[in-house]
């Protein structure tokens, strides 16, 4: 079973509208597969959902504990991303780390950063936030092969795979899983791309299956 995670969450996205009756939904605890509970927040009508506390990446190492807690965030995060629902959250960051936040800029921004020094961490946050946008890094499955499109290094970069074992490792960790239970070719490719983060001993997928297509299909 998956760790608790309790969320607290409204119906809309405006936060004037979210103090008026009925709006309010209240905490919500999260005990069952991520996927699952971010289709039961979307059907209870949730627009905007606070994950609480800290999505701390410096706590994980020798934690398992930590680690699968971090990942349950962050899935939650990136699932809701895909959704366009508007997510409420904090990052921490080890002070000398440049690239998590460029890795992770496909999410919904943080509400701050914790970690570098308070002008890295405001730049970080600014950049974050001017240069996000729905579809920024996703997948799809098409008949018999998966595509990537990843945007968050200024360019457009196509990631195609046909071969079942890259749809299998996906699988295995979009929601966190062990570096041995997938084919090393397939993680040594994704993590060459940056397609995957590794958190403690866990790898996460970090592309999300986009819920809401802001413009047509064929444009994305």
């Amino acid at each position: 079973m998956s760790p608790t995670l309790t969320v607290t969450a409204w119906r809309d996205y405006d936060l004037d509208a979210c103090a008026l009756p009925g709006m309010f939904l209240g905490d919500i605890g999260l005990t069952g597969p991520v996927d699952q509970e971010c289709d039961r927040l979307w059907d209870l009508g949730a627009r905007r959902v606070r994950v609480p506390g800290v999505v701390d990446l410096t706590a994980t190492t020798g934690s398992a504990a930590q680690a699968a807690h971090a990942v349950q965030a962050l899935s939650v995060i990136r699932d809701l991303t895909a959704r366009a629902v508007l997510v409420e959250w904090s990052l921490r960051l080890d002070p000398r780390d440049e690239e998590t936040s460029l890795v992770l800029g496909h999410l919904q921004p943080p509400q701050r950063i914790e970690g570098p020094a308070p002008a890295a961490a405001d730049e970080a946050l600014r950049v974050w936030r001017g240069t996000h946008y729905l579809g920024k890094c996703l997948w799809r499955q098409g008949p018999g092969f998966v595509q990537i499109r990843d945007r968050r290094w200024g360019d457009l970069r196509r990631f195609t795979a046909d071969e079942p074992h890259y749809r299998e490792a996906i699988g295995r960790l979009a929601y966190g899983g062990a570096a041995a239970s997938v084919a090393p070719d397939a993680l040594a490719e994704f993590h060459q791309e940056r397609l995957v983060l590794q958190v403690g001993e866990l790898e996460w997928w970090l592309p999300y299956r986009v819920n809401r297509w802001v413009q047509e299909a064929m444009a994305i």
